[in-house]
């Protein structure tokens, strides 16, 4: 039921967008993107510098995901978009 879980991922998304709570901006290893792709992603979508960039994309490949950014919902949502748009998987949690 493919329907059904995208409609509570919907569900989830708008409740998430009324919290001021913190959350976390994840991004996630796969074998297809390079370091450079990830590294320079986080640097124009998360306004990190070149050394940040870099960590955080060896902690992703060799733990196999990395919280690269924390704040609210709202903020980081256009972040997440941005790095998806990249090709690379991200989430909010």
């Amino acid at each position: 039921m493919e329907f059904d879980y995208e409609i509570e991922e919907l569900v989830e998304v708008l409740e998430d967008q009324d919290s001021d709570e913190f959350k976390d901006l994840v991004v996630h290893n796969d074998d297809f993107n390079t370091f450079e792709h990830v590294t320079n992603t986080l640097i124009k979508v998360c306004k990190h510098d070149v050394h940040q960039a870099e960590q955080c994309t060896y902690i992703v490949h060799y733990k196999g995901r990395c919280s690269v950014k924390k704040g609210p919902f709202n903020k980081l949502k256009p972040m997440k978009d941005g790095i998806t748009d990249a090709g690379i998987k991200a989430t909010i949690e």
